[in-house]
């Protein structure tokens, strides 16, 4: 039973970063087979005119979480910022990337 259970993690890590080729861009999609650590809390610099800031998040690379710092993104006037966030599905956590919505 665990060896089937080992098989099935090591093939969701191996499939964990899939790219589906879309008319005119690449979609992709990253799995991991766990849930990320607890954010880090992180000092937000003051506001910067012109500027949203994107929050720190977990990144999955080579198999195993690592912290991305939080960093500006150039304002798009009408629009505002979605922070890129996990979501659970079934026993897995997909990534959902920041937009601008």
């Amino acid at each position: 039973m665990k060896i089937r259970l080992f098989i099935a993690q090591a093939a969701i890590v191996a499939a964990g970063v899939a790219a589906i080729a879309g008319s005119a861009s690449a979609e992709v999609i990253i799995v991991a087979p766990n849930a990320p650590p607890p954010v880090r809390m992180e000092p937000v610099p003051p506001a910067r005119v012109g500027y949203v800031w994107d929050k720190g998040h977990w990144r999955w690379e080579h198999g195993q979480y690592v912290w991305n710092p939080g960093h500006w993104q150039v304002e798009r006037v009408g629009y505002h910022w979605v922070p890129g966030h996990w979501v659970a599905h079934g026993p897995n956590y997909h990534w959902v990337e920041g937009h601008w919505a």
